[in-house]
This record gives structure tokens, C-alpha cells and sequence, in this order.
């Protein structure tokens, strides 16, 4: 069995950014998109769908992190990537819940990194490094490039990529999941030249994005030795393990590649980079009580904030109120902070002080995502769901498939106890919410219960009747 599964492996994984995961009779049972056999150059347009289709099921089927200022703290990175390229508005960047190394690309410009790479990552650069290299494969077109070299093999990468980020996800220690970067298993000899020429192609562009942005492109080079160690926690090794890209040839390849770029340094402190991933290990449980005391104990403020997370997530409030009042004698102005007092504030149901914590910074930084949520959750605890939605519609206007904001949105549409059109406009927003979510036949579901409730409305039902088509229509259609 677990040879099939392996042979099921090398099959799905063609593309050099799709996740390499081995599998074993444990393997849990997945589902990954109806993949279509087409043959020919992919446009923009289909890339786009592609990448929206591929975000709804990596919504569904893995456990993404939904952290409002963890994704703005890698989303801003990825704009400044982004800047060195001729991209169009991408479908964007998510965020794994997995201690795996690893990070994926798909055409359209959907970008997914795993907790693990960052909390595996010495700074910033590293974690930029692994994303301008998956930039990189999606700039240069790799998945079309390989379905037209490969007449057609390419088309099971997608497929690929959720199987093997799924397993790893979800699968325990008997299924060995070396997952990283630039992962491969190619169906063929004769795709390994290509394959291989595609890993060096995404290194070297990805190290131009890189200096381009300001970011030090030696750290791409660090971050594969980080990736090489990783090998020995493996505990099933394949013998396609030979054919990966990722070899000491490439490594030292990229390093050379790195030693020509101009010296840099290190974009961001090393203070700044330890909050992120402290506060991203104590979300995916990859820390503990002791490690973080220790950290607290040197006067760290990362371990400061993520000692308090931890005891928030506990529920036990008087500890975590005991870490925000050392971490605020040293910063009481860093928007983690913030949010973590004001969350702390609003568990103990103390509204009005967590308005309070929350305003003034908002204000001043108007344009944080993470604040406006965090301010528009305050809104909904005061019954005030005019004032959540203004914040809401904002960002949903900027990006359509921001889910927390359309959960507040049906939170805030809840309330409007008054308004005759509360019931169609909760069944409206969570329909958004399960649509992105991966949920596409509740959500179709969820929009025909609308439509039902408001025939008497018919501008209502006009934009019901709308939206209803377009989901319908892209769930029937195969990538």
C-alpha cells in the first residue's frame, strides 16, 4: 500500500513548488479539485481562476491561520516582492498552521507559507528568501511553461500540491513529511533536466526580487542549509528522494549566485523578527510555558507577548495581564501589544476598555488591517454594526476574499435587529464567509435561502441572483 501511495506521489507532484509529502497506510483521505485535460498555454485570466479555485480548497481542506497581524506582517513583505515584478493584482498569500517546513505557489499568484518555515527561519530574510524564489516560479510561468513542455502532465500539480500539503498537515509521525521549498518528485527522466533548470531559474530571480527589495539574498542561500539539516527528522527516506532539486551542487550554486549580489545587511531587527515568531509558534503550539518563561526571564519582549498569548489562549486572564504589564514597561506602543490587551480586554468583557486600548493606535495607523478588525470586533461587542461594517467594507473592497472581515460583516449584520433585510443580509455575508472558506455548495445553498427570503425586494434579488451565478458557474468549472 504504501508503495502506491508513493507512486500516487510521484504521479501528482510535477511541479517543482508543489509540496512532497510520502504516505503511508495511515494516510488520511483527501479530495483535491477536478483537475481538467486540457492541453495548451494557460492565459492570465485562467491563471487567476486557477489560483482562486486552488485558495477556496487550501481554505478547505488545510487548517489556515486566520491571525489578521501575522498576515500583515508577511503580507508586507510580499508587497515589497511583488514590487519587483510585473504581476498583476495577485489572489494573495495564506497562512499555514502546520510545523512543517514548506511553501507553495500557484499560478495567479496564490502564495501559502507554513508557520514552520518561519519559526525554522533565523530572520526575515530567510522567510523572504523562500518567498521570492515562489514568486519567482510564478513570474516566469513554470506550471504553463510545464504543461505545454509535458502535453498535459502538468495539469496534475494542483493537485499535487494539496495532496501533499494536506498529508503533511494532517498526518502524524509515521508519515515522515519532509516537506520544503522548491519540493519536487518528477513523473519522468526526461522532466528532470527541466525540473531542475526550473529550481536554478526561481533561485537566481528569486535572489534579483530579493536585492531589488532590499532583502539579502545570502539568506535564500541559508535557508536551503536549514532545509538540508532537516532531512535527518525524516523518518521514511524514498528512493526518489535522489531525484529532488534541492542538491549540494544547487546549494552551492546559490551561494556563489549570492556572493555576486552587493553586501547587505539584514533587513529588520532581530528584536522585531523574534515577536513574529514566538507569536507564531505559541498559534501553532509549537512552543510551551517553559520555553517562554525562559525568554521572559532573559527580559525578552517577544517572550513578553508570547507568554501572553499563550495564557490568553488558556483563558487564564490574570497571567496574561501579568506579561502585557511587563511587555508594556518596555513597548506599549507595538501594535501586537495592542491587540493582545485589547483581545484580553474583550474575553473579560470589558468593552469599553478595550475601545479605549484599540481607538487611539487605530487612529493613527488607520490603514492597519489587523486594527480595523480588532476595532470593528470592539463595534460588535458595543452593538454598534454600522460602524463594524464601514470598517469591514473597506478592506473587503481592497480584497473580496478577506474572510474575517466578511465574519464580521454577518456578526455586524445580526444586529441590525430593524432592518427588514437582516436575515438575507446574515445569509449574504456567511455565504461569503463558507464561499472562501472552501464551503462552495453550502454557500450556494446559503445564497438560495436569500433568494428565497427577499422576491419581494428586487434589487435585492438582483444582486442575490448575480453573485448566485458566478459561484455556481465557477464551481462547475475544472482547471
Amino acid at each position: 500500500m504504501k508503495k502506491i501511495f508513493l507512486s500516487l506521489g510521484l504521479a501528482l507532484s510535477t511541479l517543482n513548488h508543489s509540496a512532497l509529502a510520502f504516505y503511508t497506510d495511515s494516510t488520511p483521505q483527501l479530495e483535491i479539485p477536478e483537475i481538467g485535460s486540457g492541453v495548451g498555454f494557460i492565459d492570465q485570466q485562467k491563471e487567476k481562476f486557477i489560483g482562486e479555485k486552488v485558495y477556496r480548497e487550501v481554505h478547505r481542506q488545510l487548517p489556515i491561520l486566520l491571525d489578521p497581524w501575522l498576515e500583515d506582517q508577511f503580507s508586507q513583505v510580499f508587497s515589497q516582492i511583488l514590487g519587483q515584478t510585473q504581476l498583476g493584482q495577485p489572489v494573495g498569500l495564506v497562512v499555514v498552521k502546520d510545523p512543517q517546513i514548506n511553501a507553495f505557489a500557484v499560478p495567479g499568484g496564490l502564495f501559502a507559507l507554513n508557520t514552520g518555515m518561519v519559526t525554522s527561519a533565523k530572520n526575515m530574510d530567510e522567510v523572504v528568501g523562500v518567498m521570492a524564489h515562489e514568486i519567482a516560479h510564478v513570474t516566469q510561468r513554470h506550471y504553463s511553461r510545464s504543461q505545454e513542455a509535458f502535453k498535459g502532465q502538468g495539469l496534475l500539480a494542483l493537485a499535487g500540491i494539496l495532496v501533499g500539503a494536506a498529508v503533511a498537515a494532517k498526518g502524524d509521525g509515521d508519515i515522515g513529511g519532509a516537506v520544503m521549498m522548491g519540493t519536487q518528485a518528477a513523473m519522468m527522466d526526461r522532466q528532470l533536466n527541466y525540473s531542475r533548470n526550473q529550481e536554478r531559474e526561481a533561485d537566481r530571480i528569486g535572489m534579483q526580487f530579493m536585492s531589488g527589495a532590499g532583502y539579502n539574498p545570502q539568506a535564500m542561500a541559508d535557508f536551503f542549509e536549514t532545509m538540508n539539516r532537516s532531512r535527518s527528522f525524516v523518518s521514511y527516506m524514498p528512493d526518489f528522494w535522489l531525484t529532488h532539486p534541492l542538491t549540494s551542487e544547487r546549494m552551492s550554486e546559490a551561494r556563489l549566485r549570492a556572493n555576486q549580489f552587493p553586501k547587505v545587511a539584514y533587513s529588520r531587527s532581530q528584536a522585531e523578527f523574534d515577536v513574529i515568531k514566538w507569536y507564531a509558534a505559541v498559534l501553532t503550539n509549537q512552543s510551551n510555558e517553559r520555553e517562554l518563561q525562559i525568554l521572559v526571564n532573559q527580559n525578552k519582549y517577544a517572550g513578553m507577548l508570547a507568554l501572553a498569548t499563550f495564557y490568553l489562549q488558556q483563558g487564564d486572564y490574570d497571567k496574561a495581564q501579568q506579561q502585557l504589564d511587563k511587555a508594556k514597561q518596555l513597548n506599549a506602543e507595538h501594535t501586537l501589544f495592542v491587540l493582545l490587551q485589547t483581545e484580553l480586554y474583550l474575553q473579560q468583557n470589558k468593552v469599553d476598555a478595550a475601545y479605549n486600548t484599540v481607538i487611539a493606535k487605530q487612529r493613527i495607523a488607520p490603514e492597519s488591517r489587523a486594527l480595523s478588525l480588532k476595532l470593528a470586533k470592539v463595534y460588535v461587542h458595543q452593538n454598534q454594526p454600522q460602524q463594524a461594517e464601514k470598517l469591514a467594507n473597506r478592506f473587503i473592497q481592497k480584497n473580496d476574499r478577506d474572510i474575517v472581515a466578511w465574519q464580521i460583516l454577518q456578526q455586524a449584520a445580526n444586529l441590525e435587529t430593524t432592518n427588514p433585510m437582516r436575515t438575507v443580509n446574515v445569509l449574504r455575508n456567511r455565504a461569503e464567509v463558507e464561499y472562501w472558506s472552501g464551503a462552495e455548495d453550502s454557500a450556494i445553498k446559503s445564497l438560495l435561502h436569500a433568494q428565497r427570503l427577499s422576491k419581494d425586494n428586487q434589487s435585492m434579488s438582483a444582486k442575490i441572483e448575480s453573485r448566485l451565478k458566478t459561484m455556481q458557474s465557477e464551481r462547475q468549472m475544472k482547471i
